[in-house]
This record gives structure tokens, C-alpha cells and sequence, in this order.
């Protein structure tokens, strides 16, 4: 059988394309084959169009002029070419509700903001246990199907999933999980799966990720 061709969103930094061999190293022991998505917003509509699923991965700070906010002065936000990839993604997506989808961090972050979600962005201003969202911190998260502990590093998060479902909450109450249950697999969770030793919520989200594409 062939395995299924997932492509994954990089970060760049300085003007180079990076990507935590994490990520591929999950990909491919869930049975997919990873490939690292050049970042050229005008590109994503080919890219839709040839991967089996895709995975917007993990960076650093929204950049939140794009929703009519000025960005914190806490941030430190993405490179602009990231965020305009990642947006450019999300919408050739729409077009393409069949391809699934996982969204991890920042990748998530997007995700909700494209769905009207609300937004927090520095949790410090407005939860007293922001502490325990940040530096690779270990926490539990509570939801249907998704129960356990895992790994974060985060200091900004959705309010609310907008027009998509809340699937996982921290026990604070961070929103950690969206869904769009009309399809057949978008998701996004605030934690870092291919950094979380819990099965079901690290390796068990890109072996479904995989079983989706078949």
C-alpha cells in the first residue's frame, strides 16, 4: 500500500526554512511520508491539490494586524511570509474540505482566528496559571475524546473556537483542542503532539491523521 503523502508547514527564521525533524520523525512512524512545504503563499493551491493530509506546525506569535489588533508587545511574531503561508493554506484548504488537517500551536492559533475565534494574547493579562502553558510545561487537558497529559509552550490562546467545536479544554479553562466535525478530520490542539509521550494524544493524533487519508 502506498503511504500517504503528508505535507508540513515549516517555520523560518532569518530567512531560513526550519522544521523539527519531530515532526517528520511522527509522520513517518504513523506511516505517512513527511514533506517539508516550501513557504510560497502563491503555491498553497498546488500543494492542496497533491497532498494526502497536511500539518500546519508550531511557531511563534500571531501576527495580530491582520485581525485589526496591534500586535503585543509581548509578542514575538512569526515572520510575515510564515503567517501569509500558513493563512494561504488555510484557505486553499476551504476549498478542498476532503484533505485533512492538523493544526499544532500557532498552527492551531491560525486555524481559530480564520474561523472567527477569539483571541488572547498574552495569557499572563488574564489568567493567574499562565505559568503552567509555558517553557515545555506538562499539564492535564480534559475533553471527549481527548484526555491526559501533555506538552505546551504557549503565552497566547483562543478564547473560543468561533465557528469551529472546543474539543479539549486545560483544566484553567485554555481552550487546547478545535475540531470541524462536518469533516473528516480538522483539528487543531494547543499542545505539541509530536513532543508528548501520551500516546492516544501524541503518536495516536498522526496515526488518525493517517487513517484519515485512506
Amino acid at each position: 500500500m502506498t503511504r500517504p503523502l503528508i505535507g508540513i508547514t515549516p517555520d523560518i527564521v532569518n530567512g531560513t526554512v526550519l522544521l523539527s525533524c519531530n515532526y517528520v520523525d511522527a509522520v513517518q512512524k504513523a506511516g505517512g511520508v513527511p514533506m517539508v512545504l516550501p513557504p510560497r503563499p502563491e503555491l498553497a493551491p498546488s500543494f492542496v491539490r497533491i497532498c494526502d493530509a497536511v500539518i500546519l506546525s508550531g511557531g511563534s506569535d500571531v501576527i495580530m494586524e491582520d485581525w485589526g489588533q496591534e500586535t503585543h508587545e509581548q509578542a514575538s511574531p512569526v515572520e510575515r511570509q510564515r503567517q501569509d503561508f500558513d493563512r494561504a493554506m488555510l484557505a486553499s484548504l476551504e476549498e478542498a474540505p476532503d484533505v485533512p488537517v492538523l493544526a499544532i500551536c500557532l498552527g492551531m492559533q491560525l486555524m481559530g482566528l480564520e474561523h472567527g475565534a477569539r483571541f488572547e494574547q498574552h495569557l499572563p493579562d488574564s489568567l493567574e496559571s499562565a505559568e503552567a502553558h509555558q517553557h515545555d510545561s506538562i499539564h492535564a487537558i480534559e475533553g471527549e475524546d481527548l484526555n491526559g497529559q501533555v506538552t505546551s509552550h504557549h503565552h497566547q490562546a483562543l478564547l473560543d473556537g468561533g465557528r469551529l467545536q472546543v474539543i479539549a479544554r486545560a483544566d484553567d479553562g485554555v481552550v487546547e483542542g478545535v475540531s470541524d466535525p462536518d469533516r473528516r478530520f480538522y483539528m487543531g490542539v494547543q499542545w505539541h503532539p509530536e513532543r508528548t509521550e501520551h500516546d492516544a494524544l501524541g503518536a495516536g493524533l498522526f496515526r488518525k491523521l493517517i487513517a484519515a487519508c485512506r
